[in-house]
């Protein structure tokens, strides 16, 4: 076969990482964007182990399913049990589920003291509890737990546990490095011996605790290996599991087999950055593939070569993974940073014009202010307009008053007074906030809200402040980094004083001024009334 079956189980060992729990909804949700990026199967959980995830077979079976087969986990029975009497084995059959997914001890290290079983009695219940599952119609998937380390300690007993499965009539076994604790070049001997050994097809399961998931995943399907099981992101138990957003670009582009429909790939970015919504999860910046920084570059050399080929520094195009270039501003960038940039707005700069240079210097000298551009991309693009005059002007302030008061035995108020004007129109109004910064921002909305009511979309999502002088106490310089959102885009603006009022009203104003702009290019920015 050339083809690798994606396993995802994001859904159940996804959810023992630390910080993350998904309701029914989300788990539908979540299943539905996996069936739509094209994996084999989805793993929805543990049928006996929780109401909710029995909620969600229950849903399940009545959703339509394009590419995946649901599959529902367990383990074998219990030791002195049989497999038809066991509650486990009997709620995966009743959660109309199509695929059973079983876990089964072959470190006999675990067979003897966690199982507290003989080794002939484990056998017993996984080649049981195999059977009754397929004679209850079931596709099987055994999970040789601990299989690499129950292989280092007595290869014969580990083989055995998996031949029993064989024989028992399991679809598939797949070999657990449940510790993750395995290096790759073990992982590719032994697996090898596998495959060429048992006649099921082998999959993997392994874990990240060695910083290796990734890594010995691809060994496996180096030996041979056709069913890889990982989670989105990598969410998983203690270090986690193997990161399919990794393994799914390395073995369908650079080991060239299929593994997800072609056109997919291409959702891979956004299908990562919605599951780590739902899963309340900030997805790293640093990410491979699916990242933010991804596909960034900062450093000027850098820059220059991706001018002339993207190859010389990209290893794949960040179009095949739905992901997209980003060229960052600092003060090591070069000229082909700044020409780069200006390119992507249209404007008109070249490495002769002397303009470059002088943004250059700029950039430099607000950077040692202690603004920073490649945090704020939209402070960037509007510092870059300035400097060809395309500065966007909807208002121009007049001016801000704040009133902080404090009486005894009250809270703290802040009212902010603003005047501004909109072409010919004078507004001067005012608006109180939880803070001062607050009061500002609630001035500037009431006051521009009638005339732009794209404003009433737009939310600060984040806001930051950090004293980037502590040797002036009180009167240190602070910068404020201010994340804006509306119902499409993210962007992010920057401000810096020693006055922290004045430094979020600069990033306060850029991120509107941005806002605007992205409405004037969608042709709907006049002013109303």
């Amino acid at each position: 076969m050339n083809r690798v079956f994606i396993y995802d189980t994001t859904l159940r060992d996804g959810t023992q990482g630390e910080g993350i729990s998904l309701s029914v909804e989300d788990k539908v949700k979540i299943a539905q964007r996996l069936d739509r990026l094209g994996v084999a199967y989805i793993e929805g959980g543990w049928p006996s182990s929780n109401p909710k995830d029995m909620e969600f077979f229950r849903r399940a079976q009545k959703l339509p399913w394009k590419n995946a087969k649901i599959a529902a986990f367990g383990s074998t029975c219990r030791p002195g049990s049989m497999a038809c009497d066991d509650p486990n084995l009997k709620a995966i059959v009743e959660s109309g589920a199509p695929v059973a997914t079983i876990f089964g001890k072959t470190w006999d290290f675990h067979v003897t003291t966690a199982l507290k079983t003989t080794l002939e009695e484990n056998l017993r219940l996984i080649h049981d509890s195999v059977t009754f599952l397929k004679e209850s119609g079931m596709e099987v998937i055994f999970d040789a737990e601990h299989f690499y380390d129950g292989y280092a300690a007595n290869p014969e007993y580990a083989k055995e546990a998996i031949l029993t499965a064989e024989k028992a009539g399991a679809d598939w076994v797949c070999l657990c490095d449940t510790n993750g604790g395995t290096l790759p070049q073990e992982i590719l001997a032994v697996t090898q011996e596998i495959v060429f050994l048992a006649r099921v097809p082998i999959g993997l399961h392994v874990h990240n605790d060695g910083d290796l998931a990734v890594a010995n995943s691809l060994m496996g399907v180096m030996a041979g290996a056709r069913q890889i099981q990982g989670t989105i992101n990598g969410y998983g138990e203690r270090c986690g599991n193997a990161n399919l957003c990794s393994i799914i670009p390395n073995v369908q582009v650079k080991m060239k087999m299929d593994c997800i429909p072609g056109e997919s790939l291409a959702h891979l970015t956004d299908t990562a950055h919605y599951i780590a919504e739902i899963a309340n999860q900030t997805l790293r910046n640093d990410m491979p593939y699916v990242g933010r920084s991804a596909f960034a570059h900062k450093g000027g050399m850098h820059v220059s070569a991706l001018l002339k080929d993207a190859q010389t520094y990209e290893h794949v195009t960040p179009e095949t993974v739905g992901n997209q270039r980003r060229i960052l501003v600092s003060e090591l960038s070069g000229m082909s940073n700044v020409i780069y940039k200006a390119k992507e707005l249209g404007l008109d700069i070249s490495h002769q014009n002397p303009q470059a240079r002088q943004i250059i210097d700029n950039i430099k000298e607000l950077e040692n202010q202690g603004y920073q551009f490649e945090g704020a991309e939209a402070s960037f693009e509007l510092m870059l307009r300035r400097a060809f005059d395309q500065e966007p002007e909807p208002f121009v302030l007049d001016a801000i008053k704040l009133m902080i008061e404090k009486r005894s035995n009250a809270e703290f108020t802040s009212e902010a007074t603003i005047k501004l004007r909109i072409g010919d129109q004078v507004v001067h109004t005012a608006a109180e906030g939880n803070g001062p910064v607050n009061a500002v921002d609630n001035a500037l909305r009431k006051a521009l809200g009638t005339a732009y009511p794209f404003l009433q979309s737009c939310h600060l999502s984040d806001y930051k402040v950090r004293v980037l002088d502590e040797k002036n106490a009180t009167g240190s310089p602070v910068r404020v980094l201010i994340e804006t959102r509306d119902a499409h885009d993210t962007w992010s603006t920057v401000g810096v004083s020693t006055n922290i009022i004045e430094a979020s009203w600069e990033a306060l104003r850029d991120s509107f001024l941005y806002g605007w702009l992205q409405q004037q290019k969608k042709g709907d920015t006049d002013p109303v009334g």
